[in-house]
């Protein structure tokens, strides 16, 4: 049996990079179940699926394979055989990842090679009902949060660096909607975990939140 390592929390709370680092600090191997729901969710965009399309994500997900491998300790994510890792982060791949996650054709189709994966290996998942759902029996649970202020403005800030125009207020509300979505799908909605620590990184440096988890792990 694998160790597991549960970390959920709402969009833009820095789950991923924390879950890379808390990995890579413990060898443990990491399993963005995000980028996951991201390549689906970029499968649908380019069969032409709108997020309104909701009738249409059990069928059009079902010729998508999606699997993740390591190339020199980095994680590639592939969609058909095709990596996708560089077209996945987009704002448009986000939201629809966000919309087409909580139809149970889609959560099914991925749920098993993520659990069979942590069943063989020592695992870090970070997403919106890792604790709660995937990995209900993970050896640490956490709830990685920010205040919604926090969190655009580090999506601002990232955008920004990479030159990409964008818009502070916009990036508030998108994240706003996304959280409301989120915490109130049908479908494993987005939720702490009663046996989960609470962490908010609002005002920790990122040195300070893998630090704090880590230390969880050696408990």
């Amino acid at each position: 049996m694998g160790f597991n390592v549960a970390i959920d929390g709402p969009a833009g709370a820095g789950k991923s990079t924390i879950a890379k680092l808390v990995a890579k600090e413990m060898n443990f191997i990491y399993v963005d179940t995000g980028a996951m729901y991201r390549a689906i969710a970029l499968h649908l965009l380019r069969k032409g699926v709108q997020i309104t399309d909701t009738d249409r994500f059990a069928i059009d997900c079902q010729d998508a394979d999606v699997t993740i491998r390591y190339e020199d300790g980095v994680q590639q994510v592939l969609l058909n055989d095709e990596n996708v890792s560089g077209m996945i982060r987009t704002e448009e791949v986000g939201n629809m990842a966000s919309a087409s996650s909580v139809d149970g054709t889609v959560r099914a189709k991925l749920l098993d090679l993520q659990r069979n994966l942590a069943k063989e290996k020592d695992v870090v998942m970070d997403g919106r009902d890792i604790g709660t759902n995937i990995l209900p029996n993970a050896d640490v649970k956490v709830y990685l949060t920010a205040t919604v202020e926090e969190r655009a403005n580090r999506r601002f800030k990232e955008l920004s660096e990479k030159g990409v125009a964008c818009d502070l207020e916009k990036i508030k509300a998108d994240i706003k909607e996304r959280d409301e979505r989120d915490m109130n799908r049908e479908i494993a909605p987005l939720k702490q975990a009663e046996d989960a620590v609470y962490i908010d990184s609002s005002d920790m440096s990122i040195e300070e939140v893998k630090n704090a988890i880590c230390a969880l792990i050696h408990k």
